[in-house]
C-alpha cells in the first residue's frame, strides 16, 4: 500500500505575565525517522529569535533542538511544521511472537554478552520518573498473561483490558499523577494510560517505552477541519525479539496498534524524557502556553489556509 501523507502544526505559545530576563528550553517537535516513517519537510520557527541554538539529537536518538534566550523578551512563539510520509506497517500474526517468558528470560541478566539490541532494551526495563515497578501493577497484568502467551498477544491483551476499564478524564490527573493512583482511580488521559500500561509490562520484566507524536481525528462529516483542534498523544511500544524491527507500537487510549493514522516523534523510558517543551525561565510569572495542533491528511483533503500563513523568521531544522 502506498504511504499516507500529512501535514502537521504545531504551535506553543506563551504571553508571559512579565518579561523574562533569561530563558533555556529543550525541545523535542522533530518527528522521528523510522523505517515506515519518512520526512519530505520539517522546520522549528521560534519568535523572537534565540540568543543561541543547537540542533542534534537526544540521548535516545530523538531530534532535539537546544534553545537560549539571554535579553528580555515579553513572548515566546514556537513553531513545528511538517510534511511526514506513514508507510502501513502493522505486525504480522502476533500470535506466533515468542512467549512472554522468553523475552522475559532473555532480557533477565547473565553473565554472557547480551546482543546489541538486547543492551538497548535493557534501558526500558527499570523504573523511571513517572514509571514505578510496584506488585500492585504487575497482579493487574497478570491475567493477559498467562503461561506461554505470545508476548504481544498478551500486551494487546492489556491494551484492551485498560481501555475497558480505565475512562479518559482530562480533569482527573496532572502531568505528576502517581502511575498508582492512576491505577486505583481508574481514570485518566493518554499519558497516564501509556504510563500505566508501560509500568505494567515492566513490573512483569517486559521493556516497553513511551512513544510521543500526533494522531489524526477526523471532524464530523461535512464539517471542515479545524485549525489547532488536536493534540498531542502517546502510546506504548514493546520490546518482542523477532518482529519487524524489534518494537510493536499499542495505543491503550484508542485500544488499537497504531499504523498511518500515528506519527512518531520522539521516543523515551516516559514523559519526563521527552517533553515537547522543556527547561528553565528567569521571570515570565508563571504563564501556562497556549498550545495547538493541526494534522491534515494531504491525500484526502486541501490543507486549511490559515496553516499556510507565512512562518516568522527563523533557522530552519537540520
Amino acid at each position: 500500500m502506498p504511504p499516507v501523507r500529512y501535514h502537521v502544526l504545531h504551535e506553543t505559545r506563551y504571553d508571559y505575565g512579565c518579561p523574562v530576563s533569561l530563558s533555556q528550553q529543550q525541545l523535542h517537535l522533530s518527528p522521528r525517522i523510522l523505517a515506515w516513517q519518512q520526512i519530505e519537510e520539517q522546520r522549528v520557527d521560534i519568535e523572537p529569535v534565540p540568543s543561541w541554538r543547537r540542533d542534534g539529537q537526544d540521548a535516545f536518538g530523538n531530534p532535539a533542538t537546544w534553545i537560549a534566550f539571554h535579553a528580555p523578551h515579553q513572548a515566546l512563539v514556537i513553531r513545528s511544521k511538517m510534511t511526514i510520509a506513514i508507510t502501513p506497517h502493522l505486525p504480522a500474526a502476533i500470535e506466533k511472537s515468542p512467549p512472554w517468558e522468553a523475552v522475559r528470560d532473555h532480557l533477565a541478566y547473565d553473565s554472557s554478552a547480551p546482543r546489541p539490541a538486547d543492551l538497548d532494551a535493557a534501558r526500558f526495563l527499570f523504573e523511571s520518573p513517572h514509571v514505578r515497578i510496584k506488585h500492585e501493577l504487575a497482579d493487574y497484568a497478570a491475567d493477559c498473561f498467562p503461561p506461554e502467551t505470545p508476548i504481544l498477544v498478551g500486551t494487546e491483551a492489556l491494551m484492551a483490558k485498560i481501555f475497558r476499564e480505565f475512562k479518559f478524564d482530562p480533569e482527573a490527573t496532572t502531568v505528576s499523577t502517581p502511575v498508582l493512583e492512576v491505577l486505583e482511580n481508574k481514570r485518566g488521559v493518554c499519558q497516564d494510560f501509556a504510563h500505566l500500561m508501560i509500568a505494567c509490562l515492566r513490573a512483569i520484566g517486559l521493556s516497553a517505552r513511551y512513544v510521543s507524536g500526533y494522531l489524526l481525528t477526523r471532524p464530523p462529516p461535512g464539517k471542515p477541519r479545524l485549525i489547532g483542534a488536536d493534540a498531542s498523544h502517546a502510546w506504548v511500544s514493546v520490546y518482542a525479539p523477532g518482529s519487524d524491527n524489534d518494537w510493536v507500537d499499542f495505543d491503550p487510549t484508542n485500544n488499537l496498534l497504531p499504523d498511518t493514522e500515528h506519527i512518531t516523534v520522539a521516543i523515551g523510558r516516559d514523559f519526563s524524557d521527552i517533553s515537547p517543551l522543556r527547561g528553565i525561565i528567569l521571570g515570565g510569572g508563571g504563564t501556562e502556553p497556549e498550545v495547538a495542533v493541526t494534522v491534515v491528511p494531504l491525500d484526502e483533503e486541501e490543507i486549511p489556509a490559515g496553516l499556510l500563513a507565512k512562518a516568522p523568521a527563523g533557522p530552519a531544522e537540520s
